[in-house]
């Protein structure tokens, strides 16, 4: 394919994308993950998350565990369907997620915006992106977006138990923390979809006890590393404001070009924590570099128990009483033990609930029919 850019906007918008560069490097909120000589995560990280609502912590994946992330995804782009709708790969097989019950497979045209302005997971992308000319030998539709991953690559279910992460949400979550869903954001060179301006909760907006942690955070796992070209932008603070007038900001700002967004800038390895209160969306990837995305939620307990959900883009309609909780936290227990059985230097996370409850999970070949469809179960708030 030949290049492409923002057209009319190009010179606009690469102003924008060097201007946000340097005020997401003045942030102060990056580094490896550290902890107190008491193993409590380091206070100058918790300032940083808190203050930004979102922190890079730098250098996490080795590249062993880079090369096997890697392997897995090469494998899914060819097992993925040989166009939208189609029940085979481009060799023929049964396409990937072909036997699932969720729709794990969210497509867009190529440099396209699906989400904004529609109806979407809610509603919750309000303001179109702009939406860049694709070359002509594109295909018809691409796969930006990837559900219920931890079923399809033992890679991301490995980095679903990395001690260090889960030490991590322990500390911002609560040691009773539990999962919301896992990802994949796929944005292929001149081809990756936007992801319009959004916030990513639905419940608990006008409830007494809300308070800037209330929707818990994701984990992005960058394979290549991102920039500012085709990486996610935040707006710095905005997990603390409440719901936001994201159509009033895109107007103020007289485009998609919101002013105060920085964008998450990481090597490849680097692991950046996002809270999803905070507005937060990303461009249609015009740049030569690929963006893969390991995408993990976890929320606090608290915010997730009792829960009536209606169903939306994760999980099926129903209460998030304790069962529902302990059978989708099984993921965590695998992927701890499917992380001990390749990396044993590492000494495993202990996951709280489970040594509480005394309950053992074990990763081999016989559990892996069992995960089929886990993420009907996701916790979505």
């Amino acid at each position: 394919m030949g290049a492409v850019d923002y057209g009319v906007e190009e010179a606009a918008m690469q102003a924008y994308l060097k201007a946000g560069e340097a005020r997401a490097y003045a942030l102060g909120n990056r580094g490896p993950i550290r902890f107190t000589d008491d193993g409590r995560l380091h206070p100058d990280i918790l300032e940083a998350y808190w203050r930004c609502g979102f922190y890079i912590f730098e250098g996490v994946l080795k590249a062993d565990e880079l090369a096997d992330i890697e392997a897995d995804i090469q494998n899914i782009l060819e097992r993925l369907p040989a166009e939208k709708d189609s029940p085979v790969d481009r060799h023929g097989r049964p396409a990937l997620s072909s036997d699932c019950k969720s729709p794990n497979l969210y497509w867009s045209k190529p440099l396209g915006d699906p989400a904004g302005g529609t109806d979407f997971a809610n509603g919750r992308h309000p303001v179109k992106m702009f939406e860049p000319t694709a070359t002509v030998d594109a295909p018809k539709d691409v796969v930006y977006l990837m559900l219920g991953t931890l079923q399809f690559s033992d890679a991301a279910l490995r980095v679903y138990g990395h001690p260090g992460l889960l030490s991590v949400a322990a500390a911002v979550n609560g040691n009773d923390f539990v999962p919301f869903n896992e990802a994949f954001f796929i944005k292929q060179p001149g081809l990756g979809a936007s992801v319009a301006w959004h916030q990513d909760g639905v419940t608990h907006w006008g409830k007494p006890d809300w308070d800037e942690g209330t929707h818990g955070f994701n984990f992005m796992a960058q394979l290549y590393g991102c920039t500012a070209a085709n990486g996610v932008w935040v707006v710095p603070g905005s997990h603390k404001l409440g719901r936001a007038d994201i159509k009033a900001m895109a107007a103020a700002a007289g485009s998609d070009r919101l002013p105060d967004a920085v964008p998450i800038i990481c090597a490849p390895g680097d692991v950046a924590m996002t809270n999803r209160q905070a507005v937060h969306g990303s461009f249609a990837n015009t740049s030569t570099d690929w963006r893969v995305t390991v995408n993990m939620g976890f929320h606090r307990r608290r915010s997730v128990l009792g829960v009536v959900s209606g169903g939306s883009l994760h999980g099926r309609k129903g209460v998030y009483d304790e069962a529902r909780i302990q059978e989708r936290s099984r993921m965590i227990g695998y992927g701890i033990d499917a992380r001990r059985q390749r990396f044993p230097q590492e000494t495993p996370f202990v996951y709280q609930p489970h040594a509480q409850s005394g309950e053992h999970y074990a990763w081999s070949e016989a559990v892996r029919p069992l995960i089929r469809d886990y993420n009907l179960m996701d916790l979505s708030i």
